[in-house]
C-alpha cells in the first residue's frame, strides 16, 4: 500500500548533505540515471552516487560540457538526450534498453524555471513539457529496464513552487489563459508530485517506487532565466524563509529517497529535508509541506491519462 504523506522523524533535516545522508553504504553493482546531472544539485547526486560504487549515466543536452564537468568521477557515462526533444528520449532509452542493464535509480533531476512563454515541436509549454512530459516520456520508456532491477526507485525532483499553481485541465498549455511563467512553473512541479503518486501506484506490484521532493532553496543554473533583479527577491524572500541551501545539502533528499533504507517499502511521497512532508492546508502562510492538490489521487490519474495522449508513452515490459 502507497506510504502516508506523513513525517517519519528521520533524524535528517535541512542542513543534512548529500554526504552524510550516504554515510558508509556502498552502492556497487547500482545502475542510476540522473538527468541534468553535470550541473548544480545534479552534479552533486551525480558525484555523491559515483562515490559510493553506483555507475550514473547522465543524459545531457550539451554532452561535450556534461563531459568536462564530470571529468575525473569514476563509473559516470554521458549520453545525448534533450527532453523537449522527443526524439532524443527516444534515441536515448532504445540505446540503453539495448544495453540489456537493469535500471536501479532514476533520479529526473532536470528543469527549467520561469521561463517566457515558448512550445516545444507539439505545441506543448514548454515548462510542462520539459518539466514533466519530458520525464514522463523517459520513464515510460525505461519502464522494462526498471522491472529488470527487481528493486528500483524513481525520484522526481519538484519544489515548493508547486504551491503557485495546481493541474489546470482546461488549458494545461496557456492556449486560452495568459500566460505567467510562475504559474507555468508551478503546474510543471504540481505535475511532478502527482506523476510520481501515479507512477508509485503502477510500480509498487513490481518492486519499482517512487517518489517527488523539494530540494530547498538554493542558487542554481535553474535561475537562468530570471533577471538579476529577480534572483535578489528571490533570494531575500527565501532567507525571510530559512537560510539558502548549499549545493550538497540541496542534493540531500535526493539521495535520501533514493538510496535511504528509511523509505524501503514507501512510495508515492513527496519529501523535504530529508523527511517525508506533510500535508498542509492550501491558505497555510508557512512554505512548508505540500498542498492538497498535488497529492489527489484523482487529478494524478487525469495527469497520467492525459500524459499517455500527449506522448504517446505508455508503461510495458
Amino acid at each position: 500500500m502507497t506510504s502516508k504523506q506523513e513525517p517519519l522523524r528521520s533524524g535528517y533535516g535541512a542542513q543534512t548533505t548529500a554526504r552524510e545522508v550516504m554515510g558508509d553504504r556502498r552502492l556497487d553493482g547500482v545502475i542510476a540515471v540522473v538527468t541534468g546531472g553535470y550541473a548544480g544539485i545534479g552534479l552533486e547526486t551525480t558525484r555523491v552516487l559515483s562515490e559510493a560504487g553506483a555507475t550514473v549515466i547522465v543524459p545531457a543536452r550539451t554532452p561535450d560540457k556534461a563531459r568536462a564537468t564530470l571529468a575525473g568521477l569514476e563509473r559516470v557515462e554521458v549520453d545525448p538526450l534533450d527532453l523537449a526533444a522527443p526524439a532524443t528520449i527516444e534515441a536515448f532509452a532504445e540505446r540503453f534498453l539495448a544495453s540489456g542493464r537493469p535500471l536501479h535509480l532514476l533520479i529526473n533531476n532536470a528543469g527549467i524555471m520561469a521561463t517566457p512563454l515558448a512550445r516545444d515541436a507539439r505545441g506543448f509549454e514548454s515548462q510542462l513539457a520539459t518539466n514533466h512530459l519530458g520525464h514522463f516520456q523517459l520513464t515510460a520508456r525505461l519502464w522494462p529496464a526498471l522491472r529488470r532491477a527487481n528493486g528500483a526507485r524513481v525520484v522526481s525532483l519538484s519544489s515548493r513552487g508547486h504551491r503557485r499553481a495546481g493541474m489546470d485541465f482546461e488549458d494545461p498549455h496557456f492556449e486560452r489563459r495568459p500566460y505567467d511563467k510562475w504559474v507555468a512553473y508551478g503546474q510543471s512541479k504540481t505535475a511532478n508530485i502527482l506523476f510520481a503518486l501515479g507512477l508509485d501506484a503502477r510500480g509498487e506490484a513490481h518492486r519499482i517506487r517512487a517518489f517527488s521532493l523539494h530540494p530547498g532553496a538554493i542558487v542554481t543554473e535553474l535561475m537562468r532565466s530570471m533577471s538579476e533583479a529577480e534572483v535578489r527577491a528571490a533570494v531575500e524572500s527565501s532567507n525571510k524563509v530559512s537560510p539558502l541551501k548549499t549545493i550538497e545539502q540541496g542534493a540531500a533528499t535526493s539521495i535520501w529517497c533514493a538510496t535511504s533504507p528509511q523509505l524501503d517499502g514507501r512510495g508515492g511521497v513527496y519529501c523535504e529535508d530529508c523527511d517525508i512532508a506533510e500535508v498542509v492546508g492550501a491558505d497555510s502562510p508557512v512554505p512548508r509541506g505540500v498542498m492538497p492538490w498535488a497529492v489527489d489521487k484523482n487529478a494524478a490519474e487525469r495527469l497520467w491519462t492525459m500524459s499517455e495522449a500527449w506522448t504517446g508513452a505508455r508503461l510495458s515490459g
